[in-house]
């Protein structure tokens, strides 16, 4: 008889209320007149469209909608839209619950928040595009109501916790997505408890080992460390009371996730990671003494215990982006080890634990309020039009990542940036027309170039000219997501107002040429220049690089096309010249052998030298281009002209020399060079047609342009280069 699950429905009958009620309870710190009823009314709404659905865990599908609700009362301080919310989170999605029925039982608002996390559950899958344009809806939403992105955490907070029961791809996929974009999408909200557990967990199936490994180690430690934080903490306890400040202070673990960063960044092993633990100091102080009060107590610690001046970090004065304030110091202890600490006021560290939730509650009090400003961002960069998904997605992690920056302008204003902005990044935080007219920067009263990376408390003045518009290379300057898709957008707006010119003189020339201006001819002026589009053909024009004289040329060709009588089509002109390739016998090109029958050319982005695997790409003016098959233009030309490619190999032939290039890196020494060039010379009878060297604190880095019969031949004389003394790398590289 096989073993089925027996299933006693009463217990769980009973456990269902038990769960509800501990519901109830944490919702009541911020429940009003008339809540309780509404609560009741989504927790039997859900009850009743999951009642046949069970987890993987065999449990009732509604513990999940239950935890969920828990997690965004109790740990992050939601108020009762959520909690019906995150009740209701996946009726609409798995049941025949529609977004009629909640708008009509709980109202507009939540109807909404459910819209918006039934379109982000899709399943994340950072391969594609698609989920990078899903992951763009999901922060649409996240601009119109950050509730959804707040109960989407919760979500899958409860799912990382009971994961254990998924099969172990699905754990891989679902870990490795809340390290990439849940954990970093609770920092910036602020919510540092869920940003560590979500790594751990996440860190737990990714590196079970690792984990299990730091896990035990801390155990072990456990009774030896809380001695520690007690005869660590008595001294302070005692001095606060005595200066009449009331607080709490207790030391808590160092999360498993960020000891492993450590060791990984300091490549060292457990043992030696010294701040396992960070003590914390919360004050009660009221608001107007808060700042005071921290100062204060610093001053205490400070007195005890000697602090490590380099490790003071005051975001009192001016908070993160994310509203997080504290003081944090690094004191050296009694037995010579450093311990972390971070002072802050019970108001201060609710914010730090429950990010901007707990914010609203202080928002009469707090005068600028970062998430606004975070969310304003977010909805800049998703009102550009131009980005492209993915695009979006890496600026979007790069914003999301980053550590911010303080920078002061002349007047003393407070701006904030990612770390490693540069002076043009904040021109363009400024204002973008500052940005698109900024020729330079004073930081600190200093001239300095675009590029300038700015530090932290820097005082920036921006210079401009009415003549600076943005230049292709700024994208390579620039960090901050505004700012990239500001210049994309000048740029192609500036490159149309350059093709508007060129369209009117071109026009202007073909008249006086007696040319129809049509479609067919401008794709056909287009083809004569190589050009890859008639917006390119136009710029042309209006920079003077395709001028009367061009236009003169290309009509003569066509009337010689017209009085050959050839067959005009391109289509059909690439045909025969693919048939007349491939011949009756054989559909692959031989290369080498008789170079009279067939009109092709070497390409010279990847210089392909016999021996190399290649294939011909047939051209409309220039006959057979011959590639490497690795060659960095290869994958476009055959997704986008299958229909052109030829096979193509070698033939053995007479020997025929090919330039290639060779990059050579080693350590500088006296007669280097000419140990080198003797192999090539005189060992490998190779001609070098030019040689370029450069030394830096004695690091040998040359390149040099040979000519080798093969790939074999070339094959050997990197070989005989690599035992050359002092040569570390010898690579080949593409003209």
């Amino acid at each position: 008889m096989k073993n089925t699950l027996v299933i006693d429905l009463e217990v769980e009958k009973q456990e269902i209320l038990k769960r509800y009620r501990a519901l109830l309870r944490a919702c009541k710190p911020t429940m009003q007149k008339g809540d309780k009823k509404e609560i009741r009314k989504a927790f039997n709404m859900a009850l009743e469209s999951h009642k046949d659905m069970r987890r993987k865990s065999g449990e009732p599908y509604i513990y999940h909608p239950i935890a969920v609700a828990q997690i965004a009362a109790e740990e992050i301080g939601l108020g009762t839209t959520s909690i019906v919310c995150a009740l209701l989170h996946d009726v609409v999605e798995d049941t025949d619950i529609t977004l009629e029925d909640i708008e009509r039982e709980f109202g507009k608002k939540t109807a909404k928040i459910i819209d918006g996390l039934t379109k982000i559950s899709g399943v994340f899958d950072y391969n594609s595009s698609l989920q990078a344009e899903n992951f763009r809806k999901m922060l649409l939403t996240l601009a119109d109501d950050v509730r959804v992105i707040l109960i989407k955490l919760a979500d899958r907070l409860h799912n990382m916790r009971t994961m254990d029961f998924m099969p172990r791809q699905k754990q891989l996929k679902i870990a490795s997505e809340t390290i990439y974009l849940y954990a970093p999408l609770a920092h910036r909200l602020g919510l540092y408890a869920i940003k560590s557990e979500l790594e751990d967990l996440s860190m737990k199936y990714l590196e079970p080992d690792t984990y299990k490994y730091i896990a035990t180690q801390l155990n072990e430690k456990k009774a030896e460390r809380n001695l520690f934080i007690k005869k660590f903490v008595e001294p302070i306890e005692e001095i606060l009371a005595e200066q009449g400040l009331v607080a709490n202070i207790y030391g808590r673990p160092k999360s498993i996730h960020s000891i492993w960063n450590k060791m990984k960044k300091k490549n060292i092993p457990f043992e030696e990671v010294y701040d396992l633990f960070a003590i914390r100091v919360i004050l009660d102080s009221p608001p107007e003494q808060e700042k005071a009060d921290c100062w204060k107590a610093y001053s205490i610690v400070t007195d005890l215990y000697r602090p490590n001046p380099d490790r003071l970090r005051d975001w009192v004065s001016s908070p993160k982006g994310n509203g997080y304030e504290s003081l944090h110091t690094t004191v050296m202890g009694p037995k010579g080890q450093w311990v972390e600490i971070q002072i802050r006021t019970l108001r201060m560290n609710e914010i730090a634990e429950k990010g901007f939730a707990a914010h609203w509650k202080y928002k009469e009090s707090s005068n600028d309020n970062g998430l606004d400003q975070w969310i304003m961002k977010v909805r800049e960069m998703l009102n550009n039009p131009e980005a492209n998904a993915l695009d979006f997605l890496d600026d979007f992690k790069m914003n999301l990542f980053s550590d911010e920056i303080f920078i002061f302008t002349p007047k003393g204003a407070l701006i904030q940036l990612p770390l490693g902005a540069t002076a043009l990044d904040f021109a363009f935080e400024i204002h973008t027309d500052i940005g698109a007219k900024c020729i330079g920067a004073k930081v600190n009263h200093k001239l300095v170039p675009l590029s300038y990376k700015l530090q932290n408390g820097d005082q920036v003045e921006i210079i401009t000219s009415g003549k600076q518009t943005p230049k292709e290379d700024w994208l390579n300057i620039v960090v901050t997501a505004k700012a990239k898709s500001k210049i994309k957008s000048s740029l192609k707006e500036e490159k149309r107002k350059i093709a508007e010119q060129g369209k009117e003189t071109l026009e202007r020339k073909l008249k006086s040429l007696k040319i129809t201006y049509n479609t067919d001819n401008l794709n056909k002026l287009s083809y004569f220049f190589k050009l890859p589009s008639t917006q390119e053909l136009f710029i042309g024009v209006a920079q003077g690089k395709i001028e009367l004289k061009d236009l003169k040329d290309y009509l003569a060709s066509e009337k010689e096309i017209e009085s050959r009588g050839t067959v005009r089509n391109d289509g059909q002109q690439i045909e025969a010249l693919l048939n007349k390739v491939k011949g009756p016998e054989s559909d692959v090109l031989l290369i080498g052998e008789d170079l009279q029958k067939i009109d092709y050319n070497l390409a010279a982005c990847c210089n392909p030298i016999p021996g190399d695997d290649v294939f011909g790409f047939v051209t409309v003016n220039e006959g057979i281009k011959i590639h490497r098959t690795n060659c960095p233009n290869a994958a476009q030309l055959m997704a986008n002209y299958g229909y052109r490619i030829v096979k193509a190999k070698w033939n053995r032939q007479q020997e025929l020399t090919f330039l290639t290039g060779l990059h050579i890196i080693g350590i500088d020494d006296v007669g280097l060079i000419n140990n080198l060039t003797k192999v090539i010379s005189n060992d490998f009878k190779v001609n070098m047609r030019s040689i370029t060297v450069d030394t830096d604190n004695g690091i040998f880095d040359g390149s040099m342009m040979i000519y080798v019969n093969d790939k074999e031949h070339l094959d050997r004389l990197i070989e005989n280069l690599m035992e050359v003394k002092g040569i570390t790398a010898v690579t080949r590289f593409d003209a």
